[in-house]
């Protein structure tokens, strides 16, 4: 069976392009990064939406981003609630420098490890919150970085970055997860939860995610707990 290293934060996206990548017959091998996130609530789901899609591995590392700062993700400053969504002008403070150049860096590596085919990640250029490092020219780049600086890539071998979700709006994005059976209960999205992890509602990730359950009718199992 070929092999996919899929990034998975434990967010809906990244569950449901790694349930995608499952669907098109690649063995799954789960990569999840604490690299300074205040938000780690997220590390726990990504635990969950592992075992709920039977990877053959999980492996957690630690990559200290925070170290650096410059980012309200890793605690340098306040997370920005109730932001114009579709402000494409100016990249938010949620932004963390360099993030996914490292994330797909780190999967690269144990790619070749594995001797896999493909990197999975949960990017979107439709509905999310401005990110440079998630534009479909981003992944293009990696991917032929990937062919010219990896063994693999040398040989004749070069992996793919396959992001299914790039071109989806977040409300298709829950529609195909359906079809595909998933449980979205298990996920968790949002940037600034409270001490018991319950979702603050307000923040970009939270709105984006209220927005797409709109979209593709249906209830986000997740709703209740910001009620309880």
């Amino acid at each position: 069976m070929k092999r996919a290293v899929v990034l998975l934060s434990g967010g809906l996206d990244s569950y449901t392009a790694a349930a995608i990548a499952r669907a098109d017959g690649f063995e799954l091998f789960a990569l999840t990064i604490r690299y300074g996130q205040v938000h780690l609530r997220e590390v726990e789901a990504a635990r969950a939406v592992a075992r709920a899609l039977g990877v053959k591995r999980q492996r957690e590392i630690d990559v200290d981003l925070a170290a650096f700062g410059g980012s309200a993700l890793t605690g340098d400053g306040d997370i920005p609630k109730d932001r114009r969504l579709d402000d494409e002008r100016s990249i938010p403070s949620t932004y963390v420098p360099a993030r996914n150049t490292i994330l797909l860096s780190l999967a690269l590596a144990w790619a070749e490890v594995l001797d896999a085919r493909a990197i999975v990640i949960g990017v979107n250029a439709v509905d999310y919150s401005g990110y440079p490092d998630c534009r479909p020219e981003f992944l293009d780049a990696f991917e032929r970085l990937a062919s010219l600086g990896t063994r693999a890539g040398v040989e004749g071998r070069p992996l793919t970055v396959r992001a299914p979700l790039l071109r989806m709006s977040k409300g298709e994005i829950i529609q195909c997860g359906i079809e595909l059976g998933l449980d979205y209960g298990l996920t968790h999205s949002c940037y600034d939860p409270d001490g018991i992890g319950r979702p603050c509602g307000r923040c970009d990730s939270c709105r984006l995610r209220a927005r797409g359950f709109a979209e593709a009718g249906v209830i986000d199992p997740l709703v209740g707990a910001r009620q309880q």
